[in-house]
């Protein structure tokens, strides 16, 4: 059994992007396996020991110097921006509602990243052309840290409906999973204060304020779940971003929809979502803001269930300077989204802080 669906089954949450393979069926998670979450090696544990060894790896940046930063995708540039504050000049290398699974940098961020001190990005396999230009074009006394493969064991990675086992590729959205969140904030801590010695107490006092609102979102998170229907904590969505968060928090993800291509599935495969839908008794299925699904809307008018296209998983609420254009604030903005459509009460998420905590200086390509 799929080990997220044994923990569903029991009913505990623990506290603690894309290849593109045609359309991903409604499946129920718990009714066979989507994949191994496992992949058994004698050296299961490498690459997040090799991941780590490389956030740990670079030159201290000299006395005096400022700090240059540089990022993917946009909820990690903000948990950056949030530590480093008006410490460091942060870029955001991918543009805001871009397919990150699929983003190709240009050819002009090979000069950003030849001035670059230390470049985080997200790993498991989401950035390699960023990668890839990444190693021809950083210094060698650069730091490339991959937050998502540093913080995850290889036994603990998930492979579902849009990330099958037999694709290779896990799924990577890590961040969206407040407790997987704050290992990130805390690598980044650990990597600045290394890097920047000089700002090692502004970094660390940063972060202590940052990973205490996560926790406050974890437990907000926690609360709100509660109030959801036991048999309503299911997730239909469009893209599938929340694996890591619904094997937290006692929910289950029992599909994603996403064509290959972006091309419209046939009138054969909509029927027979349809039956899924009508099958599994969800209250509504979620769409996203960025990539608008004509076949969600169509499958939740014909089962009459709501549709709800409003859904982000790395393009930041808002515009750049609202309150709302944070991490945190992403955060907030999905889980009221999803908790208020599957009839919970999500007072206990839009009470949270999520104010940055101190100067954004970060970059944010739109």
């Amino acid at each position: 059994m799929h080990p997220a669906c044994d923990k569903f089954e029991r009913m505990v949450p623990q506290r603690s992007k894309v290849i593109w393979l045609g359309i991903a069926l409604i499946l129920t998670a718990c009714s066979s396996d989507p994949g191994s979450t496992t992949e058994s090696s004698t050296g299961a544990n490498d690459a997040q020991s090799s991941a780590q060894a490389a956030c740990d790896a670079g030159t201290t940046i000299a006395s005096g110097k400022r700090l240059r930063i540089s990022s993917t995708v946009a909820p990690i540039t903000s948990i950056v921006a949030n530590i480093a504050g008006d410490h460091a000049d942060i870029t955001g290398l991918v543009p805001e509602g871009t397919n990150s699974h699929t983003f190709e940098p240009a050819p002009s961020v090979a000069a950003i990243l030849s001035k670059t001190d230390v470049l985080f990005v997200n790993g498991l396999l989401l950035e390699e052309p960023t990668k890839d230009l990444a190693a021809k074009n950083l210094s060698s006394n650069a730091t490339l840290c991959e937050l998502g493969t540093a913080s995850l064991p290889v036994a603990d990675y998930i492979y579902d409906f849009s990330f099958p086992i037999e694709g290779g590729k896990p799924n990577p959205h890590l961040w969206t999973n407040p407790p997987l969140a704050r290992q990130y904030a805390e690598i980044v801590r650990d990597v600045l204060v290394r890097i920047d010695p000089a700002h090692a107490g502004a970094y660390r006092s940063n972060a202590t304020v940052f990973i205490a609102r996560i926790n406050e979102l974890d437990t907000a998170m926690v609360t709100a779940t509660a109030t959801v229907p036991a048999n309503q904590r299911k997730l239909l969505t469009y893209h599938d971003a929340y694996a890591y968060f619904a094997q937290t928090y006692g929910w289950t993800v029992i599909g994603a929809i996403q064509p290959s291509n972006f091309d419209e599935p046939t009138a054969k495969e909509i029927a027979n979502l349809i039956t899924q839908v009508r099958k599994t008794g969800v209250p509504a299925i979620f769409g996203s803001e960025v990539f608008p699904s004509p076949v969600l809307r169509q499958i939740g008018a014909e089962t009459n269930v709501e549709y709800v296209d409003v859904l982000r998983d790395d393009d930041l609420p808002g515009k750049p300077g609202d309150q709302s254009h944070s991490f945190l604030g992403l955060m907030q903005f999905d889980y009221v989204t999803i908790v208020d459509s599957l009839g919970g009460d999500a007072e206990a998420l839009k009470t949270i802080d999520i104010s940055d905590v101190s100067l954004d200086t970060a970059i944010y390509p739109q």
